[in-house]
């Protein structure tokens, strides 16, 4: 196994004077500065075609900044991606249809170049819930069980950053609310820098420590929220009063940044 290209804590996102600019002149983001905490979730929220998924796309080192410099950990993003130290589960599971399910997540070891581990693969195909299924393949799952799959191949290599862009949008409601209670677990103990984009207030809010709003395209940063609820979040916090005031933030911040524009 190659040593760790980037050992020790884990890593703090830093975008300076970032903007992002497209053929024809299509403004995806406007200049702006952020830092996303090490061993943090922050959630990313705003309108459809804001520039929230271009931001991820930045920061995965999939596309590069017009203009200012996006650093992970004081580190190109590209260098890090290149070295398995970034993992993106997009709302598309885009799994291999000709691999099963222990197949797609084994791809992800070699990929990184990390040790295939079958026990730490059988354990987290049980925890979220696919025990039984490591050799199907993807057209027989439900879309909830392949995004699952999606999001354990993400963090089979234990990545320092993990970067979700809308994980769980196209499943039914009733799957994603269970998504969001179980798959933290992945995650949240193990304190890894987690950015996620959502169009749920109320995921961000049970999922995040930290919500960032943006404004519609370009984006800029119209609220930064914190979120002061204690983990592990079972659902039973989606009926606290604090959760419901913390969402209610969320919105009216949403709907300043909307107005804010229409002016």
């Amino acid at each position: 196994m190659p040593p760790d290209p980037f050992p020790g804590d884990p890593p703090e996102i830093r975008a300076a004077g970032v903007s992002k600019s497209f053929p024809g002149g299509v403004v995806a983001l406007a200049p702006l500065d952020l830092t996303i905490a090490a061993g943090r979730t922050t959630a990313l929220v705003g309108p459809s075609g804001c520039g929230k998924s271009t931001l991820l796309r930045l920061i995965a080192g999939l596309e590069v900044p017009s203009a200012g410099r996006i650093t992970i950990g004081g580190v190109d993003p590209a260098v890090m991606r290149r070295d398995g130290a970034i993992a993106v589960a997009f709302q598309d599971p885009a799994l291999l249809p000709w691999r099963t399910v222990r197949g797609n997540i084994a791809l992800a070891c070699k990929l990184a170049r990390r040790p295939i581990d079958p026990a730490r693969i059988e354990r987290l195909i049980a925890l979220v819930g696919l025990d039984g299924f490591g050799d199907t393949r993807p057209a027989a799952l439900s879309g909830g069980m392949r995004q699952r799959a999606a999001i354990v191949r993400a963090m089979i290599t234990e990545p320092r950053v993990l970067l979700l862009d809308e994980p769980f949008g196209a499943v039914d409601e009733l799957t994603r609310r269970q998504l969001a209670l179980d798959l933290p677990q992945l995650w949240q103990p193990r304190g890894t820098t987690t950015l996620l984009v959502t169009h749920s207030v109320d995921e961000a809010v049970l999922l995040a420590d930290r919500v960032l709003v943006l404004s519609p395209r370009p984006a800029r940063i119209v609220a930064d929220i914190p979120v002061a609820l204690p983990w592990p979040r079972p659902a039973e916090t989606t009926t606290a009063p604090r959760f419901h005031a913390i969402a209610d933030r969320v919105s009216a911040a949403l709907a300043q940044g909307m107005a804010r524009v229409a002016r």
